[in-house]
């Protein structure tokens, strides 16, 4: 048994987090979780999602659960700007882009905000990008800035013009960038009298 549990432990901090399917492509029993757990060497960070107990928890945490309850989905509008460092917003859910026919997640922590996307405005702009010891799928700036003006009415107006302003201003996409995305998102005619304000 102690092996097993070496093993388990050893897995939990390589990866950082642990679910009982890791355990079963292992060959490993998954019951030991709930051992681990009661004798204080794991921790339940999210339904079904386990760490170690000594593990700090970076500042990314909260997506990284999001992204691993939510294995489709993709970090979008207000979390996106946070991640890409664009505008002042600091929301209190995590934003998740999912399929418009997708099964929608239960509540749990972390808590998030789910936008329904299909086709392109799904597809486009997705970037797979590592964050400790997870995987994060986000929007590109340029996608991002052209979701906040789609989803204007839900964030803000001045969100969205923000996320303009203070993305051009730091470089984070090109024109071509952000009118490829615009257009997939249909919002070209809406951002071009601010973008004429910038340029």
């Amino acid at each position: 048994m102690s092996t097993k549990v070496q093993t388990i432990e050893r897995l939990a901090l390589k990866q950082g987090s642990l679910r009982a399917r890791d355990l079963k492509q292992r060959g490993l029993p998954s019951v030991y979780l709930g051992r681990l757990v009661r004798q204080g060497r794991l921790v339940r960070r999210a339904r079904g999602v386990y760490a170690p107990a000594q593990q700090e928890i970076s500042g990314t945490h909260d997506w990284e659960l999001a992204c691993l309850r939510v294995p489709n989905g993709v970090l979008c509008l207000l979390s996106a700007l946070v991640y890409h460092r664009i505008g002042t917003q600091n929301p209190a859910e995590v934003w998740m882009a999912i399929d418009v026919k997708a099964w929608r997640p239960t509540a749990g922590y972390p808590k998030m905000r789910i936008v329904r996307f299909s086709g392109p405005a799904l597809s486009h702009g997705v970037m797979t990008v590592r964050a400790g010891r997870a995987t994060l799928r986000v929007y590109n700036p340029a996608k991002t800035v052209a979701d906040c003006f789609k989803y204007r009415n839900k964030i803000g107006l001045e969100v969205a013009v923000e996320a303009l302003r203070e993305g051009w201003r730091a470089k984070k996409f090109t024109l071509e960038q952000l009118a490829g995305a615009a257009r997939i998102c249909r919002v070209r005619h809406v951002i071009q009298p601010y973008l004429e304000m910038l340029t």
